[in-house]
């Protein structure tokens, strides 16, 4: 806490706000409010408070070291009776930030005022605990004066005459009036004088506080320490630290952000230095404690018809010494399948950090995958390179360069498709929690512009997705959820395009209920029979409601429906499925467990129930 907070409380005590603590020896409120026994405890604790609807009762409880002390299962005789000696303090502080200043406090163990006994002659069982408390009457503010403000900057509603004139809203205030210059570029502001005067007879409260902005700031250098293996070049190129620039808190806030980003450090300290420069400018202290470089991680997902997905990660954390990171990610998927074999991918991406902008991450990624699906095998091997950008928290893009060589084998016998592309994509997430989202949205856009060679046809890949989140209830118990997506791709024939960027319906990414990729189309001919493929156009609808009804516990119920389409721009034959279920999620600390069941509500896909079992949201 800044100085001037500290002198503004040492300010009210000194100027004699109200009767602070009265221990009496009597309790003149005795029999007259309810109390709250903790039935499985030894002792009783009883809060009384005079003339109140629960609501300072409440905020009481929640700062009493009583409380802490039974929920804690402390209950010998000296703990409580340091418990209560504090508490005298912890309550009355609870009240000024309310704006009562005339409190009575009377806290006995046992019928005895907890204040009159030695801390040596604790008893040694205590058995019930009363504290019984009138708050006294409200003051509110004669005069709420501060200045001067930042350009720009206004008092809150809260501090105005007649408003009520608690401790914590003078804090706040002072607080945000500080922070309003330094946003402002005045980085050493403070408060320069305080007077705040109590009075009594009429329940008020004068309160003037004095700023001292300071001179404007601009930011000098930056002084590292604390790094081992990194290199300190990439470090101050990481850290974008704005030299010559005007001082802005948020500046040294998105430093933290990029050097969090890294994945390389488990502590970034920044620390504003006390002087100034000759020329105002402000130099800043950043210490860094390096994580260990090496990280493991793995995932599952399992369904009855589609079988077990197993994935796992390795990676090394600046494996060069400028913060880049090496990955290596393995999965296989549809073990036990009853439709498809088993599929597997290996995937090699090395991250670069601060490449042309501290914002901007370079990378390069090999991916080698073999896929055995109903109808065709297929191997590919892709090799990319690009570049990730991030706007703000919300806003992120992708665009890359890659080349995929793949060799599909179905009826018709082996077919090679060769393509250079240009995968680009931009998301927009603002949600309030991306592992279990309760309210905002999220929006991506992808688009792939491609070029194929020999049999391979060229054209473009566009998707688009949107989720919405919204909550509502006590404590956002009830969340309904949709999502929608779209693609299609444009400009060569379905036989000419490869088999990954073709669309496919059914199973737990896009509708439950249904196998997986169980709805595609026939429109390539085979020797027997058409072969079935994905289509070149898609759309897919999710809707969800999720119940929270314990603190870890929650159900869901949901409904999905997918469509694929034979040509680009949603046309030519068509058909599509649905499904609809129920699920339990229980809440970890990595994301809620999900396990739901469904079944087939509308096109002739499915047949049965399908069972999934993996961690976080569907969606």
């Amino acid at each position: 806490m800044r100085a001037y907070l500290k002198a503004i409380l040492i300010g009210l005590t000194a100027l004699g706000i109200g009767g602070m603590v009265h221990a009496q020896s009597s309790n003149p409120f005795s029999g007259l409010f309810g109390g709250d026994e903790d039935s499985d405890s030894p002792v009783s604790l009883d809060f009384r408070v005079a003339g109140d609807d629960g609501r300072i009762e409440r905020m009481i409880k929640n700062t009493s070291l009583l409380s802490s002390a039974l929920a804690e299962d402390r209950i010998t005789g000296q703990d409580l009776l340091a418990a209560a000696r504090g508490d005298y303090a912890r309550i009355l502080g609870a009240l000024y930030d309310e704006g009562h200043y005339s409190a009575v406090i009377d806290i006995k163990l046992d019928g005895v005022e907890a204040a009159e006994i030695a801390p040596l002659d604790a008893p040694e069982l205590v058995r019930s605990v009363v504290v019984t408390i009138d708050p006294g009457p409200e003051f509110a503010f004669s005069r709420a004066a501060i200045g001067p403000l930042a350009p720009g900057a206004q008092p809150s509603n809260d501090y105005r005459r007649g408003e009520p004139a608690g401790t914590g809203v003078i804090k706040s205030e002072a607080l945000s009036a500080v922070d309003s210059w330094r946003e402002y570029g005045h980085a050493k502001a403070d408060v320069g004088s305080q007077e705040i005067v109590a009075d009594h007879n009429s329940n008020t409260v004068d309160s003037q506080i004095g700023l001292e902005p300071g001179p404007a700031v601009t930011f000098g250098d930056l002084h590292i320490s604390g790094y081992s293996r990194m290199n300190p070049r990439r470090l101050h190129k990481i850290a974008g630290f704005p030299t010559g620039q005007r001082f802005d808190p948020e500046d040294l806030e998105t430093m933290r952000k990029r050097l969090r980003r890294t994945g390389v450090f488990s502590a970034t300290t920044i620390e504003e230095a006390e002087q100034l420069g000759p020329d105002n400018s402000m130099d800043v202290s950043l210490a860094v404690v390096e994580q260990k470089p090496h990280r493991i991680g793995a995932g599952f997902e399992l369904s009855n018809t589609d079988g077990a997905m197993v994935s796992a990660y390795w990676m090394h954390r600046n494996i060069l010494g400028g913060g880049e990171r090496l990955r290596i990610d393995g999965k296989i998927s549809d073990m036990g399948s009853d439709v498809s074999g088993r599929d597997e991918e290996l995937k090699f991406r090395l991250d670069r950090p601060a490449t042309i902008t501290p914002d901007t991450t370079a990378y390069t990624e090999t991916k080698l995958e073999r896929m055995r699906e109903e109808e065709y095998d297929s191997d590919n091997l892709t090799i990319g390179v690009g570049f990730n950008h991030i706007f703000s928290d919300e806003l992120t893009a992708d665009i890359a360069i890659e080349y995929e060589t793949s060799r599909v084998t179905d009826a018709n016998g082996e077919t090679d498709f060769r393509v250079l592309a240009l995968p680009m994509e931009a998301i927009w997430d603002m949600r309030d929690e991306p592992n279990n989202a309760k309210r905002g949205f999220y929006l991506s856009a992808e688009v792939t512009p491609f070029r194929g060679f020999e049999e391979t046809g060229s054209g473009v890949r566009a998707l688009g997705e949107a989720r919405g989140f919204y909550s509502l209830g006590e404590d956002d118990k009830f969340t309904l959820a949709g999502r929608a997506k779209i693609g299609t791709v444009a400009g060569t024939e379905i036989e000419r395009t490869p088999r990954d960027y073709l669309f496919y319906s059914g199973g737990g990414g896009t509708v439950r209920g249904q196998p997986y990729e169980s709805l595609g189309v026939r429109e390539i001919p085979g020797p027997d029979e058409r072969i079935k493929t994905g289509g070149m156009s898609t759309a897919v609808l999710n809707a969800e409601l999720r119940w929270q009804f314990g603190e870890n516990l929650g159900v869901v119920f949901f409904a999905d429906y997918g469509k694929v389409w034979a040509e680009s721009g949603f046309g030519g034959n068509s058909d599509w499925h649905s499904g609809a279920g129920a699920g339990i999620r229980y809440n970890t600390p990595i994301g809620p467990l999900r396990f739901d069941i469904a079944g087939p509500v509308g096109g002739d896909t499915g047949d049965g129930v399908q069972l999934y079992l993996g961690l976080g949201q569907a969606f």
